[in-house]
């Protein structure tokens, strides 16, 4: 099923026109790259798709259910983490914890299964070493990978990431690629993800959207290129 519909997506700043003719579908076990130079609307669109900005022509529509018929989960991580201050209280394991309550479980002990949900979201992002940290301690890049470890402890139905591994490096990017396909292929989750390294991720998604630069524009607006299936190896995440 579709989790995510774009149809005929065009989007206008005042009256310059930024993205036309977007269409493509995420469905649910999709693991789905978009890519396209700097400054090419990825966010615009992303922003579009989750109904922060309002296309000026075209629909979008995810999904209000998922597979099973129950109300769709969507976890969405920004391309910049800069809300944590040095004075927030929580420490990195209180913040990706509060990601479990999502699931019906306010004033409730975490039991087995939400422990372990938590541990395998640090580890899969390289910190659960410092899951006993401040997060005001915390770098900008461990901020990010800590927002994406309370995002995989919800367990959404629908990822939506903006450049998530900015800060990773190459082993951890990949881990983190084959965690996400594990997801997608084992789990039926949906997953949309804006990255540059489009290059190292390809072993591993679905689908790869491109945003590029309309030659006959005046404008700096950007359309797409296609929306390729690429291959589906099994996923080796254990």
């Amino acid at each position: 099923m579709h989790y995510i519909e774009v149809k005929n997506l065009a989007f206008r700043y005042e009256d310059e026109p930024v993205l036309e003719n977007i269409s493509f579908e995420v469905d649910a076990g999709d693991f789905v790259m978009l890519t396209g130079e700097n400054g090419a609307a990825k966010t615009t669109l992303l922003r579009n798709i989750l109904g922060l900005l309002k296309p000026s022509k075209g629909s979008v529509r995810i999904s209000p259910t998922n597979r099973n018929g129950e109300k769709l989960a969507v976890g969405y991580v920004s391309q910049q983490i800069s809300a944590f201050n040095a004075g927030f209280p929580s420490t990195v394991m209180e913040l990706v914890q509060s990601g479990r309550y999502q699931r019906g479980k306010w004033f409730k002990r975490l039991d087995k299964e939400d422990k372990e949900h938590v541990r395998r979201s640090l580890e899969s992002v390289g910190m659960w070493n410092m899951r006993h940290k401040k997060i005001g301690e915390l770098s900008g890049g461990q901020k990010q990978r800590i927002s994406l470890a309370r995002v995989f402890a919800t367990d959404p139905d629908l990822f939506v990431l903006d450049e998530p591994t900015t800060g990773m490096d190459v082993h951890s990017r990949d881990e983190f690629y084959k965690l996400l396909k594990h997801n997608s292929s084992e789990h039926g989750k949906g997953i949309l993800m804006v990255t540059h390294d489009h290059e190292e991720i390809r072993n591993h998604a679905d689908k790869h959207i491109e945003l590029v630069r309309k030659e006959d524009s005046p404008w700096r607006c950007f359309s797409m290129d296609s929306c390729k299936e690429l291959s589906k190896p099994q996923s080796s995440f254990h």
